[in-house]
C-alpha cells in the first residue's frame, strides 16, 4: 500500500510512501520505505523489496 506517484502525497505521507506486509503462519511483518517521486521507479523498487522481504522469511 502506498503512493507510487506523481501525485496524491500529503505532509504526512509523501509520494514514494510504501508499506510492504507479510504474513506467515508464525508471523507478520511490515516495513515502511520511501523511495521517491518517479512512479515507474516507486512500482519497481516496491516489487524488488516485496520479492526480497519474502525471499528472506523463506529462507
Amino acid at each position: 500500500s502506498g503512493i507510487a506517484g506523481p501525485t496524491g502525497g500529503t505532509e504526512e505521507k509523501s509520494v514514494g510512501t510504501v508499506w510492504i506486509a507479510i504474513a506467515s503462519e508464525k508471523r507478520v511483518i511490515s516495513k515502511k520505505f520511501i523511495f521517491g517521486k518517479e512512479r515507474d521507479i516507486n512500482i519497481q523498487r516496491t516489487a524488488v523489496a516485496a520479492l526480497g522481504m519474502l525471499n528472506l522469511e523463506m529462507s
